[in-house]
């Protein structure tokens, strides 16, 4: 059986690494796949840019920052949600917005959960482990 990636899309170097050391603490076999803004995101989803010649399958999950330069998250979800190929794919916001307008754009756009970072590191790797385990093996998606 071949696991699907999860793509991470964040713009902060040290959220990255705590992520990244999260779900790889947590032995997560599914690979995991970077991107810095929400521009870069949309073309690695839809194999454009530098990811033209990319075999990639689409991800399980998107763990998808909402501040980001570009194109902030909530545009990239506005997309995903718009984009026939890419509607069904579950988005989790990960990001550190409290801003009610923030969680109820994200809603509307049709996120699949809204997970505010914790800014104390064991709950941050408790929280990103639980995300994983959750939408990376639990989840099943549709074909």
């Amino acid at each position: 059986m071949k696991l699907n990636r999860i793509l991470l899309v964040e713009d902060n170097p040290n959220d990255i690494e705590l992520i990244l050391g999260s779900l790889k603490g947590f032995n997560l076999a599914n690979a995991i796949d970077v991107v810095n803004d929400g521009v870069e995101a949309l073309e690695y989803l839809r194999s454009g840019g530098k990811y033209k010649n990319s075999k990639n399958s689409l991800p399980a999950v998107i763990l998808l920052d909402i501040k980001m330069p570009r194109m902030d998250g909530i545009e990239v979800l506005k997309e995903i949600r718009n984009d026939p190929a890419l509607k069904l794919i579950p988005v989790v916001m990960l990001t550190s917005s409290r801003e009610d307008q923030d969680l109820i754009k994200s809603y509307t756009l049709g996120v699949n959960a809204y997970v505010v970072k914790p800014v104390e590191f064991n709950q941050f790797t408790e929280v990103i482990k639980t995300l994983g385990f959750f939408w990376a093996i639990l989840n099943e998606p549709p074909r």
